[in-house]
């Protein structure tokens, strides 16, 4: 190969070599094509799948504990309501009470249970109702490959809770309000547990993600001080190359004149 054809590879060769880093800086990345770095693109892809499906799951996390937090609200008022019928039934079972005393305490016992049966069928997230029995558990899918936990679902309307139709002024047991309150109680301690589970899967979510892009950057980020030398050197190089073809070319056109003047 002649001296000038090697100049003319080698020139062609720096320049694209100058763009290659010049787009590297550009985007700030060291791999952009897997002959940059065969098996660190194959570890950048694989951290960057578990990464975004740690995000994926963080995010489901908190559409869980979102549901966690409007089931423990709702049977909170409910247990409430319990209590204060519970209290009115106390007043009921005092024998200075008749029957007109006992109907105008149970007319506020019914608003009571109808609040508590709104509760119950009514409490919803995104159409689905939490708390009447027509759902099964609930899975949120808190890890990279989709696997995670259940919130459960209760079924706490009147007529499970066993206090449908109660009335004072008829035979009634105050027991039956004890046992509904408990039962909610119960339902509650569950979901708090629930709650804290899924938060301490989302700091854990949280926390790994990080961890994976901080890795992921030190494989795939550029060293941008390191490639501007190299940008700088090779235009360096370019330049250089780029002036002996000129003096290559200006020497043959020099002896071409001086063979044609003989």
């Amino acid at each position: 190969m002649r001296v000038g054809s090697v100049s003319n590879v080698n020139a062609i060769y720096g320049v694209q070599k100058t763009n290659s880093i010049y787009g590297k800086i550009a985007s700030g990345n060291r791999i952009q094509r897997a002959k940059d770095d065969a098996a660190g693109l194959a570890i950048v892809n694989k951290m960057k799948k578990e990464s975004n499906g740690l995000d994926v799951g963080s995010a489901n996390i908190k559409d869980g504990i979102g549901v966690a937090n409007i089931k423990d609200g709702a049977m909170g008022t409910m247990v409430d309501s319990l209590q204060r019928i519970r209290e009115l039934s106390i007043q009921a079972s005092n024998g200075l009470y008749g029957e007109s005393d006992k109907k105008m305490i149970q007319s506020e016992i019914d608003q009571l249970l109808q609040d508590v049966e709104r509760s119950a069928v009514g409490t919803k997230y995104n159409e689905m109702k939490l708390m009447d029995g027509s759902m099964a558990d609930m899975h949120i899918a808190a890890n990279a490959d989709g696997t995670g936990m259940k919130i459960g679902m209760e079924n706490v309307t009147l007529k499970s809770l066993g206090i449908d139709g109660y009335d004072v002024t008829k035979n009634f047991n105050i027991d039956d309000i004890d046992a509904a309150i408990e039962r909610i109680n119960s339902a509650r301690s569950k979901t708090g547990a629930t709650t804290n589970s899924l938060e301490h899967a989302y700091n854990s979510n949280t926390n790994t993600s990080l961890n994976l892009v901080a890795s992921r950057s030190r494989i795939e980020d550029l060293d941008i001080p390191k490639a501007v030398s190299e940008k700088e050197k090779n235009r360096l190089l370019q330049n250089y190359s780029m002036s002996m073809m000129r003096k290559k070319m200006q020497d043959d056109a020099s002896v071409l004149r001086l063979f044609g003047g003989m």
